[in-house]
C-alpha cells in the first residue's frame, strides 16, 4: 500500500514538473526570439524571423552600442536604480519599524495612509504626480526623478518590513537600551542588521521595477539625462523600425537585470517567507 501511494505521488510529482518545464520554455521562447534576431540583418529578420541565423553577426551589437553611447546610459540608469533604491530601503525600514514599534491608533492609522497608494493605479494620479513634480524641480534630472521612485516604491517596503518587524524580539532592543543604546543607533546597529532577509527582498523588486521602468523616465526626462529604456525605443519610428537594432537595444536593457535576479533570487524567497508573519 505504501508503494502504491509513493508511486502515486512520484507520478504527480513528475506530471507537475514537466508542466512547469512546458511553462518554462513557453514563456523563455519570446527572449530567445528576439535573442536570435539580434544576429540577423533587417531583411532576415522580415523573411524568416524564426528561423536560426545563418551566421554569427555581431555588427548590431556594435551598432547599438555606439548609436545609443550604451556605457554612459548604462551607467546613468545604473545610478538612477541604486540612488533609488537607497531611499526606498533606507526610508522603508525606518517606518516600517517605528510604526510598527508604536503602539497607537495613530500609528495603525499612519501605516494604513502609507500603504493605502499601493491599492491606486499609477495611471491614475500619473498626470498630477508630474505637476508636483514639475512644481518641485524634479523634472528632467536623473536625482529628481529618484526622489519620485521614493515615494512611489516606500508603501511597499514599509508594508514588508513592517510585517518583518514583528518577528523581531523586543527584548533585543531593551537589553540594547540598557547598554546606552537608543533611537538611530539603536536601529542602525541593532535592528537594520537583522532585518537582512527581507532588505534583500525589497532591493530586488525595486531595483527590477526601476531598470525596466519605460513610463516614468518618458514624461519626466526631456533633457540629456536619459536611460537605457528610453535610447531603446528610439529605433521604433513612427512610419518604420530598425528591428535589428531594437531587438539587439532591448537584449542589451534586459541582460544586465536578468542576470542580477538570477543571482540574487535566493536571497529574495528567503527574505518573503521570512516577512510572511502574522502579527
Amino acid at each position: 500500500m505504501i508503494r502504491i501511494i509513493r508511486g502515486r505521488n512520484q507520478a504527480k510529482l513528475f506530471v507537475v514538473e514537466m508542466l512547469v518545464i512546458l511553462a518554462a520554455c513557453l514563456f523563455l521562447y519570446p527572449f530567445f526570439l528576439v535573442f536570435i534576431n539580434t544576429f540577423k540583418s533587417y531583411a532576415d529578420i522580415l523573411t524568416n524571423v524564426v528561423d536560426l541565423p545563418k551566421s554569427l553577426l555581431i555588427d548590431n551589437y556594435i551598432q547599438v552600442w555606439e548609436l545609443i553611447e550604451y556605457p554612459e546610459l548604462f551607467l546613468n540608469t545604473l545610478f538612477l536604480t541604486a540612488f533609488s533604491v537607497l531611499g526606498i530601503w533606507l526610508f522603508g525600514a525606518m517606518a516600517g519599524y517605528k510604526l510598527c514599534r508604536t503602539k497607537s491608533k495613530w500609528s495603525s492609522f499612519l501605516f494604513i495612509l502609507c500603504i493605502a497608494p499601493m491599492m491606486l493605479p499609477f495611471q491614475s494620479f500619473m498626470i498630477t504626480l508630474t505637476q508636483l513634480a514639475k512644481q518641485l524641480h524634479l523634472i528632467n534630472h536623473l536625482p529628481g526623478l529618484s526622489v519620485v521612485y521614493w515615494g512611489l516604491g516606500c508603501p511597499l517596503a514599509i508594508f514588508l518590513f513592517h510585517g518583518f518587524v514583528k518577528s523581531i524580539p523586543i527584548e533585543l532592543e531593551e537589553c540594547a537600551a540598557i547598554d546606552g543604546l537608543s533611537g538611530l543607533p539603536l536601529f542602525f546597529k541593532i535592528v537594520l542588521p537583522i532585518m537582512k532577509p527581507v532588505t534583500s527582498t525589497v532591493v530586488i523588486l525595486n531595483a527590477m521595477w526601476i531598470w525596466n521602468d519605460f513610463l516614468l523616465p518618458l514624461i519626466m526626462l526631456h533633457g540629456s539625462a536619459s536611460t537605457l529604456q528610453l535610447a531603446s525605443y528610439k529605433f521604433f519610428g513612427m512610419y518604420s523600425s530598425e528591428w535589428q537594432y531594437a531587438l539587439t537595444a532591448v537584449v542589451l536593457t534586459t541582460l544586465p537585470p536578468m542576470l542580477f535576479f538570477l543571482f540574487m533570487q535566493k536571497y529574495m524567497i528567503r527574505g518573503m517567507m521570512a516577512g510572511a508573519v502574522k502579527g
